[in-house]
């Protein structure tokens, strides 16, 4: 399955940013006892270890859950941030900037790749380059209106708004794009440092019950 089919069928990216490699596991479970199956492990650039940290995130998520949840790396800027994202266990990769460098190492490596753009020319040449779908960053800054004006004359380029998406317009923004990405609204940090893990799948079930 593409990543293509798998957000049409999901419909929600929960994305890690900030989730401690002692904390990710507990934060997939309950995330996916809410009901959520698609799951982006960001790089932190300011780290410099990331090749190795970010990596062994992804696999341990990936040795707990297996085939139930589909992972991806997020914040991919380089060709070997996508080489070692795929080597743990990725099958997608997300960055909130177009560079044809990254969508041609993820073409060559077989993964899903989901671009950031801003403007229509950046959505264009993102998707002539061989994107999957375009993340639409940030969503929230930019507004429900501006997706419906790029559906516009841009109907045949599949969508992932992300940033600002929230329980209150989940479903504003799903009736314009194929699916949603969504941070810390939903990768709730506080719940996560104070280890409450129920109440982290009830809120995602906040969201899953509205898809």
């Amino acid at each position: 399955m593409s990543v293509l089919e798998q957000i049409r069928r999901h419909r929600i990216v929960a994305a890690f940013r900030g989730v401690t490699q002692e904390q990710a596991v507990d934060t997939a479970l309950a995330l996916y006892e809410g009901g959520i199956r698609m799951m982006e492990i960001t790089f932190d650039q300011t780290d410099p270890h990331k090749l190795r940290n970010t990596p062994e995130i992804i696999n341990s998520i990936k040795e707990r859950l297996g085939d139930r949840v589909h992972l991806g790396a997020g914040t991919v800027l380089a060709a070997e941030e996508a080489l070692c994202a795929q080597k743990a266990g990725a099958e997608f990769l997300l960055a909130p900037n177009v560079n044809d460098a990254v969508i041609h190492k993820a073409k060559e490596l077989g993964m899903g790749i989901i671009p950031g753009a801003f403007t229509a020319t950046e959505i264009v040449h993102a998707y002539q380059s061989g994107a999957d779908l375009i993340k639409v960053f940030p969503a929230g800054n930019l507004g429900i209106r501006y997706l419906k004006s790029l559906k516009g004359p841009l109907g045949h380029i599949p969508l992932l708004p992300m940033g600002g998406v929230d329980q209150n317009n989940l479903k504003d923004f799903l009736k314009v794009a194929e699916g949603v990405g969504i941070g810390s609204n939903l990768v709730d940090l506080s719940l996560i440092q104070n280890k409450q893990w129920t109440a982290l799948s009830e809120l995602a079930k906040e969201y899953t019950t509205q898809l």
